[in-house]
């Protein structure tokens, strides 16, 4: 968006404007990752010796400690609750902060020491609702808060010690809160990324598969046309001629129909070989070993594309549902049979409900195959493809 920056460590769909001070869609940035309010609220108990001072009586006079402390608190779980639920930087959650802020050091002014534990609560809150812009604006908050805070205690009789632990204790308690948050963010903007990457890379897939498809028909398609305008001129005249014109054109359509095939496999100038190092790349990435195993004999290049189709498949099951550390890919091509094996030592179960291995089936059994899928002995998952090949010298690839 013309005039906005984006800002390290903000929550997903927060921008800043060009005046770099407040987020923009009214100064709200939703929190939806991270802990929650639920999770910031057990925190508060840091603040339990406050509330001791009230119950005990040692908070005098009680009728104006006790409503002071209640109303601090119903503050801090409406500000933390509406900086998530309606977003940081939330002008009512702001309103909310202020007002709890001044009622901590009416507390801590009034009634002495034994308040200063409001202080990190307030800071905790600071942490939730004041929101990330071009400027630190919880760094800038949480510190100053700390440093009056620590004022604050000293001004009332504590001594240097106790003003610092008032300080520090302040300080941290909001540091770790905003941390925490900043963390998730960013952690929600990887995943983003992540999504828009794959997104993009399914259209770049659609791209090639259009520069393919008219790669290959296009002037196949074309020779054809003359071919098939010759046999039917060359028909009253030479039989043979025109017959043999025919025949090319069936050789020619043949290898069309070849080469689409392997384009709509999506492995045209791929193969088992280069399916399996993606494989190896993606199994290290996600913490898993890969083992391989290859015997018999050069696959078809036809053989080779569909295998690689389902090592694709196979090691995205390992990698999505598994749970396992370890994976085994074993080829085996002899007897004109291709046999392919993907073994896990993970949770096992049965197989992964969706369209991958469905259409993985189908593909398979087009071509005279069978698949075979479910929990291995004594444990994980084995995937095993076996299809038929030909043992005709063609271009093929070592399995």
């Amino acid at each position: 968006m013309a005039g906005s920056e984006d800002v390290p460590g903000r929550t997903a769909g927060e921008q800043v404007t060009g005046h770099g001070e407040e987020p923009a869609a009214g100064f709200a940035v939703h929190v939806e990752d991270g802990p929650g309010p639920f999770g910031i609220y057990p925190w508060l108990l840091v603040g339990v010796g406050a509330v001791s001072q009230v119950l005990h009586g040692r908070a005098r006079p009680v009728w104006a400690s006790a409503p002071l402390l209640l109303l601090f608190v119903g503050l801090v779980l409406a500000a933390i609750w509406f900086g998530f639920r309606r977003g940081r930087g939330d002008r009512l959650a702001v309103g909310l902060l202020m007002a709890l802020t001044v009622d901590a050091f009416v507390l801590a002014g009034w009634f002495g020491h034994d308040m200063n534990a409001l202080f990190p609560l307030a800071a905790m809150a600071c942490g939730v609702v004041v929101p990330w812009t071009r400027r630190p604006w919880p760094v800038i908050v949480v510190g100053s808060l700390s440093v009056l805070a620590g004022v604050a205690a000293w001004l009332r009789g504590a001594s240097a010690e106790d003003a610092f632990a008032v300080w520090y204790s302040t300080l941290i308690s909001g540091f770790i809160v905003a941390t925490i948050l900043v963390l998730f963010s960013a952690i929600r903007e990887l995943r983003e990324t992540r999504e828009e990457l794959a997104r993009t890379a399914v259209s770049e897939e659609r791209l090639r598969f259009a520069r393919d498809l008219h790669d290959l028909l296009g002037h196949t398609l074309s020779v054809m046309v003359v071919k098939a305008q010759a046999a039917r001129r060359l028909i009253p005249r030479d039989g043979g001629l025109a017959a043999e014109q025919a025949a090319d054109i069936e050789t020619i359509g043949r290898d069309a129909l070849r080469q689409v095939r392997l384009a709509v496999s999506g492995y045209r100038g791929q193969g088992l070989s280069a399916e399996i190092d993606g494989a190896r790349a993606a199994l290290r990435d996600s913490g898993i070993s890969l083992t391989v195993r290859r015997h018999g004999v050069p696959l078809p290049e036809e053989a080779g594309a569909l295998l690689g189709w389902a090592v694709r498949e196979g090691v995205t099951n390992v990698i999505r549902h598994s749970g396992a550390t370890s994976c085994e890919i074993s080829v085996d091509g002899r007897d004109g049979t291709a046999v392919l094996s993907i073994r896990d030592d993970g949770r096992g179960g049965s197989a992964p409900k969706g369209n991958g291995l469905q259409g993985l089936t189908e593909r398979i059994g087009g071509a005279g195959g069978r698949i075979e899928a479910g929990p291995a002995e004594p444990g994980g998952y084995l995937l095993t493809v076996k299809l038929p090949f030909t043992t005709l010298p063609v271009k093929g690839e070592v399995s």
